[in-house]
């Protein structure tokens, strides 16, 4: 018998509905029933609780020679996890829910950081303000220093208030009866607005190069592009933050549910990419930083974070192949 069979005969000889096993390991019905017909396979994680619930070994589930049903053995080890209470449950959706607002303010102030200085830069030296560069450079330098150090703060505060929940995100667990439930019925609640907040803010951005094109139709002045260079940042800055506040509880949910990206497999790698990551943008911001100083071209510098966001994509496609490769 393939695994299958095996699953579904011994589901049916407890009595089971896919539903009551779904509850019991924390997956979806949906799950059990394309386990059941042959159209996905567990993680070893649950293959592992399956063995478990029904008291027999993993060789019996996995080896399709093996038809008659072998009791699991006191060697095999069941990993023992953490669970999380229906009340640690709220509080934690609280907490995010409280953490999206913050985290999307702090990288709005981290985008729209520069404008002030390439605004600054570009109406002085078309002489609209009648100040020195010094004193423009010096001026926009400032407010941008300042709200990356207010969006600092905050991405520190909001991540003190989180840190008791960060395990969620990096480790396996179980939850007390009543959650997987509640947390699905909130989900379901907030589907709608959650699709329209991903629309709106993707859209926006979208929507941010119409200035450029726009500044282009107009004529070639400088003035021009750059204020339309400062309207798509000011732009793009309320559309990620749209996009986080939307996003950031509707991951919390799928963190409680161990889902897409927050099954073991997913946890194990994005462990990983988050390494590559902190490395990445360290690469960055000292190229900025240097390239800035060196050339006192603080007005066009900026690009230089743009492109490293295209090419962090290539990045992180690259290091998930590479590190998928490695896992098999």
């Amino acid at each position: 018998m393939i695994f299958a069979e095996k699953i579904t005969i011994l589901r049916k000889k407890n009595g089971w509905s896919q539903e009551e096993l779904a509850n019991q390991i924390h997956v979806s019905r949906q799950s059990v029933s394309k386990w059941e017909s042959a159209q996905a396979v567990p993680d070893l994680e649950k293959i592992l609780l399956l063995s478990q619930i029904y008291g027999v070994s993993t060789d019996y589930l996995l080896k399709d020679s093996l038809n008659e049903e072998e009791p699991i053995s006191a060697q095999e080890e069941v990993p023992s996890y953490r669970t999380v209470s229906l009340e640690e449950a709220n509080d934690y959706l609280a907490v995010k829910a409280k953490a999206a607002r913050s985290i999307a303010l702090a990288v709005m102030l981290c985008i729209i950081s520069p404008i002030s200085l390439i605004l600054l830069s570009a109406l002085q030296e078309a002489q609209v303000l009648k100040i020195s560069e010094n004193m423009a450079a010096g001026i926009g330098l400032c407010v941008l220093i300042l709200l990356v150090a207010c969006a600092v703060a905050i991405f520190i505060l909001t991540g003190e208030k989180t840190k008791q929940y960060d395990w969620l995100e990096k480790e396996s667990f179980e939850t007390a009866y009543g959650v997987d439930g509640m947390v699905r019925e909130r989900k379901k609640s907030i589907s709608d607005s959650h699709t329209y907040g991903l629309i709106a803010g993707i859209t926006l951005c979208i929507l941010s190069v119409l200035p450029i094109f726009a500044a282009l139709l107009l004529g070639e002045n400088d003035v021009l592009m750059i204020c339309a260079v400062c309207l798509l940042l000011a732009i793009v800055s309320i559309g990620v933050m749209v996009i986080i506040r939307s996003d950031m509880p509707w991951a919390a949910m799928k963190c409680l549910l161990q889902e897409e990206d927050y099954t073991a497999a997913e946890k194990k790698k994005n462990a990983h990419l988050d390494k590559v990551a902190s490395a990445y943008w360290c690469v960055i911001v000292a190229g900025f930083l240097a390239y800035s100083f060196l050339t006192n071209d603080w007005k066009r510098s900026w690009i230089i974070f743009a492109v490293g966001g295209v090419f962090y994509g290539a990045v992180a496609a690259l290091d998930q192949a590479f590190f998928h490769h490695e896992g098999n």
